[in-house]
């Protein structure tokens, strides 16, 4: 009895699996959620829309975007992990993931509660000001902080965002006295800047470009250590006055725990072939991001070194969930 049930145990999960491939090779028979935890208009929300977009059109079926905002990306990651893992659910993260662990007490694990599916593309930030502020470089910027000390605010997307991250990072290195007000997500924090009511944003190239183009925002440097093609002109902070500093933000697919190996692989593949599209690589272009590939088990080895990274970054400037 105990051999048969061990046949009986042995042929039903030999039957699972080849149900999973049959599903697999189905997949998707309906619409797929995309959930991008951030409001619109931030980066994660530019990249999540693009990526949806083609991907919607490469399996013949619409990838909705679903904007679950909250506590830094919390909010969405919950009911994205809480989803079924049939594939229908997929969970746009950055940078903000691997720091979220060190602000919150979290309800899941960064790490464990997500199934890695692939890297989308990374992109640095980018220093800019209102125009109306009366400098046109990084240095410039920083003699005039240091010359009025607490009159400064600079706008960012909210606790733990790459905004944020990235701002903290920056008035750590300078010690400079500018005051950092928190907004809900990318898009609000740029207007608050547009508009006046803030002076500086530290936001990522990619939804900061357009206003840069249109004249609304003057950019004084880019987080990157090399200068980038979209805006040659632009120097490193690194090189105009903050040796050191550096800051890209990241964008991958992934989703709840358990996802079949069969699913993650068809959905791989699917976002890799949408990345070879030359439609895609110049939207990334246009925005000063760059398209980068890496599959399921490098890009969770990758997570973990994100997540000791930030947490380094979290304790030495200090930063505070709100």
């Amino acid at each position: 009895m105990k051999r048969t049930a061990t046949c009986l145990a042995a042929i039903g999960a030999g039957l699972m699996a080849l149900s999973a491939v049959a599903s697999a090779q189905d997949y998707p028979t309906r619409p797929i959620r995309m959930i991008i935890p951030f409001p619109p208009g931030g980066s994660n929300d530019v990249v999540g829309r693009m990526v949806a977009t083609k991907l919607g059109d490469k399996i013949g079926k619409q990838v909705i975007v679903d904007n679950r905002a909250g506590a830094g990306g919390v909010v969405g990651t919950e009911v994205a992990i809480a989803s079924p893992a049939d594939g229908y659910t997929l969970l746009v993260i950055s940078l903000a993931h691997a720091v979220n662990p060190w602000l919150y007490k979290l309800k899941y694990d960064s790490l464990k509660s997500i199934t890695p599916i692939a890297l989308v593309g990374a992109g640095p930030n980018v220093l800019a000001v209102n125009p109306a502020l009366p400098v046109k470089s990084v240095k410039e910027l920083l003699d005039y902080a240091k010359a009025n000390p607490g009159r400064l605010n600079m706008a960012h997307a909210g606790v733990g965002s790459f905004q944020h991250l990235g701002s903290s990072l920056f008035l750590f290195m300078t010690k400079l006295d500018i005051v950092q007000v928190p907004f809900k997500g990318g898009g609000p924090a740029m207007i608050d800047v547009i508009a006046g009511h803030s002076q500086v944003t530290m936001g990522s190239l990619v939804q900061t470009t357009p206003h840069l183009k249109s004249g609304k925002l003057r950019a004084l440097g880019v987080g990157s250590l090399k200068r980038v093609g979209i805006l040659p002109e632009l120097p490193p902070i690194a090189e105009a006055g903050v040796p050191g500093y550096e800051a890209m933000n990241w964008w991958g697919i992934v989703g709840p725990a358990g996802l079949p190996p069969a699913i993650v692989n068809k959905v791989r593949a699917d976002v890799e072939a949408v990345q070879d599209t030359a439609e895609l690589k110049a939207a990334f272009e246009r925005e000063g991001a760059e398209i980068t590939k890496m599959g399921p088990a490098d890009f969770g080895k990758f997570i973990g070194v994100e997540l000791g990274k930030w947490e380094k970054v979290v304790k030495e400037a200090n930063i505070k969930a709100e």
